[in-house]
């Protein structure tokens, strides 16, 4: 039993957790109810049936289901048109194919949010040769770093000014960084100020790990292009594949043309048999986000409670995506705490997890993913470069339950005690 590996003394302060956490999960349990209701709208509305479950193969003429499924998730997240398929395979691969399909040689994209996330940096032409990359064909690229985890709007507005501006990006999460992630606030306040002097840049959010942790999305806030991964939130922890691009119709046209071929748009691509797990994993997507939410908040608390300073968000801070960090000092308690992450997990427990090289990334890695999907990070999954401060980044979780004993199981591995 997990439970007889878990130090006890750290079983007794969990248990201490429920009611001091009770006012917090109950807020959870408010945005879950939100946008559950908000998700079974859609499917009633879309009159979803069994038929359209069916496996179109082929080239994928007519596949009503699909097309269903698309409608649903533009609803869901505040836009006109979406691109939901599994010839999509990651986050990383969606935002590929917005960039290269929205960004032509000679044009500009500023990062709204500093340097992104390290898998993107080989994709933009910031590292590596690739002759794939953005800048290999042409694209500039800029950036514009944030300034106290605030969006520098002065400098924003004054480039904006200048033109020459094709497409913005802004990042909602944190990626490998010490800021906090961005909430749908902030990020709306800058598109009306970006909106007061330029009207025709392309704004587009990376909103992977932040779907359906606030009762809006960024479509809501006035984004043009939303972009994110079904092994992430919105796949609710069952679609085993596939990402999405919602947003305005001209530029969701565009993209599609570039997934399949000029002409043919979004009229064509097989389902794989995957609709039924595509339409299930956003129909249990709200809780699946929950309980990831859930359990950041306890691990939040425990580290907290055991005198590590740097954690992020604190316990009580108000969250917009399912990440949470701590630095945990050396790298050692490092990989400890990751091989407890993965000796907990239904999946490859038995792997012990070491640092290694990793592909798109500039450091060994460790990384802890013993999940039904391989890569899911709606399931519970622990990951870090392995340099100082020997930061770790933890998302999901698809019970409370589960992840309570995964997070115990890790920190007894630390063999650090409660203080009296």
């Amino acid at each position: 039993m997990i439970k007889d590996q878990i130090n006890q003394d750290l079983w007794k302060l969990a248990e201490e957790s429920d009611e001091v956490l009770a006012d917090i999960y109950k807020r959870i349990d408010q945005v879950c109810m939100y946008n559950s209701d908000r998700i079974l709208s859609a499917f009633i509305e879309n009159r979803v049936s069994y038929s359209d479950f069916s496996d179109i193969n082929g080239y994928g003429n007519y596949d009503a289901g699909r097309d269903k499924l698309e409608k649903m998730f533009a609803d869901v997240l505040g836009c006109e048109d979406a691109l939901v398929r599994p010839q999509i395979m990651s986050g990383t691969n969606a935002l590929f194919l917005t960039f290269s399909a929205l960004l032509k040689y000679g044009d500009t994209m500023i990062s709204l949010t500093g340097t992104p996330y390290d898998s993107l940096q080989e994709m933009i032409g910031l590292t590596g040769e690739s002759s794939q990359s953005l800048k290999a064909h042409g694209v500039r690229y800029e950036q514009i770093d944030l300034v106290n985890n605030e969006f520098d709007e002065e400098a924003i507005v004054s480039r904006l000014r200048e033109g020459n501006v094709r497409l913005v990006e802004i990042q909602r999460s944190r990626g490998y960084s010490s800021r906090a992630s961005l909430c749908i606030a902030k990020i709306e306040h800058l598109i009306r100020k970006i909106r007061e002097v330029n009207k025709d840049v392309i704004i587009m959010v990376d909103n992977c790990y932040g779907e359906l942790v606030e009762e809006r999305e960024p479509g809501h806030a006035g984004a043009d292009v939303v972009v994110g991964s079904l092994m992430k939130n919105l796949g609710g922890g069952i679609a085993s594949t596939g990402g999405y691009i919602a947003g305005r119709k001209d530029l969701v046209f565009t993209i599609a043309e570039r997934l399949t071929a000029p002409g043919i748009g979004k009229e064509q691509g097989a389902n794989f048999n995957l609709n039924n797990s595509f339409f299930k994993g956003l129909f249990m997507a709200p809780n699946a986000v929950r309980s990831a939410m859930k359990t950041a908040v306890f691990a939040s608390w425990m580290l907290e409670q055991l005198g590590f300073a740097n954690v992020s968000p604190r316990y009580d801070e108000y969250r917009t995506d399912i990440i949470q960090t701590v630095e945990l000092s050396t790298e050692e308690n490092l990989v400890a705490f990751t091989q407890g992450i993965q000796e907990s997990s239904p999946i490859d427990s038995y792997v012990h997890v070491m640092p290694a090289p990793m592909p798109g990334y500039p450091f060994d890695e460790v990384m802890a993913c013993g999940a039904f999907t391989q890569g899911s990070t709606i399931e519970l999954s622990a990951d870090a470069p392995v340099i100082p401060p020997y930061t770790l980044y933890m998302q999901g979780g698809l019970s409370p339950e589960y992840g309570k004993l995964s997070i115990l199981l890790a920190l007894s591995k630390l063999n650090i005690r409660p203080k009296d």
